[in-house]
């Protein structure tokens, strides 16, 4: 797991693929995936706190495998990221005086 929020009743969930580096090799979880013939997956999991049923899930692929956390924002319906090089950022963010990009 990597990412823990809650809003409303449900657990928002991050997950991530297991790295391939010495530093996480050998887990028991690789153990348990292994047994039940399922691969780690990343992606974020939506969980009703009441039931305990998985309600919704999106599962990342392709170049991203890893999560580092999630975060809930309460009344927004599109949030979206702006890359440092884009003229919105401009316009969407100020810190400190204006700045040549």
């Amino acid at each position: 797991m990597c990412g823990l929020a809650f809003i409303n009743g449900f657990a928002i969930i991050g997950m991530s693929k297991c790295r391939e580096n010495r530093t996480f090799s050998g887990l028991d979880l690789d153990d348990n995936l292994t047994k039940r013939k399922v691969e780690a997956r990343c992606g974020v999991f939506v969980v009703d706190l009441s039931t305990g049923d998985l309600v919704q899930w999106v599962r990342l692929e392709g170049a991203v495998f890893e999560m580092y956390d999630v975060a809930v924002i309460p009344g927004v319906v599109r949030p979206m990221a702006l890359g440092l090089r884009q003229e919105a950022i401009r316009r969407t963010i100020s810190i400190g005086g204006p700045v040549k990009i």
